[in-house]
């Protein structure tokens, strides 16, 4: 005869005493059983807490774009731009500007050059700087009569082509003297047949502190050219009166900076009387 309670049992000819291992085993069991239920529990919660907030989410970015979609509603419509307009079209003249003069135009000939000619216009100042090259300005001299300048058949060659002026300067540097001429013609013509024609030379001008030089048969360097209605011309050589030979490159140098800088000066006086024609009001 048995008889179960609570899971417990007894059986017949063990004397009424319990079964003890097998109450064991039961309580053990019942005990697994309810850590499994509470784990259970436990997993079931959490997936009902992720499914909140999940829900929570969602309706929270609905509202968001319910938000933005409303507020996107609720701003103004563009402005509505006119299609015409009764303010005029801006216009541009077919016609190209006229080329501003030429400078050399106004060297060319005495009817445009008409700014004065003076020999402290073209060579200014007591000293002249050509780069870090530095020359002292000795005696300057201007005559409307051009062969009291030169020497040879220079002057007549300047008298026959009509020349009305002649600009004489004389510069010096570390024993090197040179007078640098300019004779002045009517036209361009003029001063190109006087330099094609040339024969003798420049007379040199001392004085200011420059001693004679270039004169009594001395051997210098001398040069002739034209630009515009302008010949220029040059003589140079050593303060001593050591004959000039190609191999002094001292005097050559000397030459060129000076001839430079007068063609410079012939150029910029075309420019600046070309400039103010273009600056007139009927220019």
């Amino acid at each position: 005869m048995s008889f179960g309670q609570g899971g417990a049992s007894w059986g017949p000819g063990d004397g009424g005493t319990p079964d003890w291992a097998a109450l064991a085993d039961q309580s053990a069991a019942r005990a697994r059983r309810k850590r499994l239920l509470m784990i259970g529990g436990g997993v079931l919660a959490t997936v009902a807490i992720g499914a909140i907030v999940t829900t929570a989410v969602v309706t929270s970015n609905d509202n968001g774009r319910n938000k933005a979609d409303k507020s996107a509603s609720q701003l103004p419509a563009p402005a509505e731009l006119p299609e015409e307009t009764s303010a005029p079209a801006p216009s541009f003249s077919s016609v190209a500007p006229p080329p501003p003069p030429d400078p050399k135009q106004y060297i060319s000939s005495a009817e445009k050059d008409k700014a004065p000619v003076t020999v402290d216009g073209f060579y200014p100042g007591k000293r002249l700087a050509m780069g870090d090259r530095l020359y002292l300005k000795g005696a300057t001299s201007s005559s409307a009569k051009c062969a009291t300048g030169t020497q040879g058949a220079l002057g007549t060659v300047l008298t026959n082509n009509g020349c009305t002026q002649l600009l004489r300067a004389t510069y010096r540097k570390d024993g090197v003297a040179m007078t640098v001429g300019v004779a002045v013609f009517a036209t361009e013509a003029r001063a190109k047949k006087a330099v094609d024609q040339a024969s003798g030379g420049l007379a040199s001008l001392s004085g200011e502190g420059v001693g004679a030089f270039c004169r009594g048969g001395t051997v210098c360097l001398r040069t002739s050219n034209s630009y515009g209605r302008y010949a220029y011309f040059t003589i140079g050589g050593f303060e001593n009166g050591k004959r000039v030979t190609t191999a002094d490159n001292a005097v050559y140098a000397v030459n060129k900076d000076l001839t430079n800088f007068t063609f410079r000066q012939i150029h910029q006086r075309g420019r600046t009387q070309a400039s103010q024609a273009a600056a007139a009001p009927n220019g």
